[in-house]
């Protein structure tokens, strides 16, 4: 089975939602979202990687992570966790910022509310991404967030089959 991902852009609200399913137990798919190494093997769309430098998954924790390039870029970032129901969902907020987590506030922040379900055989991820401002919104669309989060989920499918 294929899976596609959904992506609904709805100016209005300031907001992304994504809704993607995965041929595997939710358990794995939360693993694979909540863990540094497991995050590493996916996050990133190829040919980039994501490095983790540190993870605390805990309310109040953090996430700071760099997406490297194949010519030796380094795009920074730090995910704040803020709400987190084990298995079932967390909420966050994602900012580019650079290697010491000092947040670089010409990129906007993006509010993120990810949820875990199993439907059966799959397990399906449903992703509110909010903004402050609809500007905000559309410089993280110009900037291929669609095409290169698609691209890690589809990275996400390959490793979840292993």
């Amino acid at each position: 089975m294929t899976n596609k991902t959904e992506i609904l852009k709805d100016l209005a609200a300031k907001k992304l939602t994504v809704t993607r399913a995965f041929n595997a137990p939710v358990e794995k798919v939360w693993r694979a979202w909540t863990e540094a190494e497991q995050l590493d093997k996916w996050w990133a769309p190829k040919p980039w990687k994501a490095i983790t430098k540190t993870m605390d998954f805990t309310p109040g924790g953090m996430w700071l992570y760099c997406m490297a390039g194949p010519n030796g870029e380094k795009a920074w970032c730090r995910v704040d966790f803020h709400t987190i129901e084990a298995g079932k969902s967390f909420t966050a907020t994602a900012s580019f910022c650079d290697e010491n987590g000092n947040v670089d506030s010409s990129f906007p922040a993006m509010h993120w509310d990810d949820r875990f379900r199993s439907t059966g055989d799959t397990a399906v991820v449903d992703i509110t991404i909010s903004f402050d401002k609809d500007e905000d919104l559309e410089k993280i669309v110009q900037m291929g967030f669609e095409q290169g989060f698609t691209m890690g989920l589809g990275n996400l499918d390959e490793l979840l089959a292993e």
